[in-house]
């Protein structure tokens, strides 16, 4: 199971989710690059848990401690190491998972491919891994921001959610790039607010009937970026980002993210299904665990 991506700018995560911490180390990123752990603390304060009641309720203060790589508020251009101490670390509400498998999760899967799991919230399959990735693109955006200090003309990126379930955002109402303060409006961070509150509305009922439901995400750089960032050159993307394919594989590690359009296999996937339609159901057969559906 990969932990490192990135070939420049190469970053590797580590740690549990109910272990002592998570975080990250990041090799590649140039000396001299001003970056402040109050910086970063922004964005691990945008993904923290427990900031309303249509996500997770765990709370976790999500504080980042810079252990390398950083002086007087500079990158030295050695590797960078970023920590977050778990707080919220209750082993003991997951006992019972020691001999159950959670649906969509990486429950199954884990033991099935390595023959022993973590069951402590997933250990090292859980989301809480993320921590790692939002802390490093705090660092990736600067230095994307910073090309427009230097004349070569800086880059935004911004992702907002535009569908949950059967609810979609009106595509008109999504040509413009949005601002982060039209992002960050609402708990569900869909930038048009009509959808947003049918969208929180519905999360809220399935979540009433012990279920869950999927959504689409849309990544986006500014809007013509020869246009609004005229020093990117030909032949950026092929130095600045990942090919498509590679890319496309990072964020399918993010658990839950699902891209199986159109779908190979008869169950749901994706943003308009419900999760009690898409889930894997583990039957116990000679002796065995086996998953019902094709792919667990």
């Amino acid at each position: 199971m990969g932990n490192s991506f990135g070939k420049l700018f190469t970053i590797s995560t580590w740690g549990e989710s109910h272990g002592l911490g998570v975080g990250v180390t990041i090799d590649g990123c140039p000396p001299g690059l001003p970056i402040t752990a109050e910086e970063i603390q922004v964005e691990l304060d945008r993904r923290r848990p427990g900031q309303s009641d249509i996500v997770t309720p765990r709370k976790e203060e999500d504080k980042v401690e810079i252990w390398s790589g950083i002086f007087e508020g500079k990158t030295t251009g050695t590797p960078i190491t970023l920590i977050v101490r778990n707080a919220d670390q209750r082993s003991n509400a997951y006992d019972e998972m020691r001999d159950k498998f959670r649906p969509s999760h990486a429950d199954f899967t884990y033991q099935q491919k390595f023959g022993l799991r973590d069951h402590r919230g997933g250990g090292r399959s859980s989301a809480r891994e993320t921590v790692g990735r939002v802390a490093a693109g705090a660092i990736a955006k600067k230095i994307l921001a910073q090309r427009a200090t230097s004349g070569a003309g800086g880059v935004e990126i911004r992702a907002f959610l535009t569908q949950v379930h059967d609810i979609a955002a009106p595509a008109d109402a999504l040509v413009n790039f949005p601002t982060l303060a039209e992002v960050e409006a609402t708990p569900v961070r869909c930038p048009h607010r009509p959808t947003a509150e049918k969208m929180i509305e519905r999360i809220k009922a399935v979540r009433s009937e012990g279920d869950s439901v999927g959504g689409v995400t849309i990544e986006d750089r500014c809007a013509e970026l020869r246009a609004l960032a005229p020093g990117w050159l030909d032949g950026d993307g092929a130095v600045i980002a990942e090919p498509a394919i590679e890319t496309a594989a990072r964020v399918a590690r993010i658990l839950a993210a699902c891209g199986r359009e159109p779908r190979i296999y008869p169950r749901p996937c994706g943003g308009t299904s419900v999760e009690c339609d898409a889930v894997d159901v583990y039957i116990g057969a000679n002796g065995a665990i086996e998953s019902t559906t094709e792919d667990p």
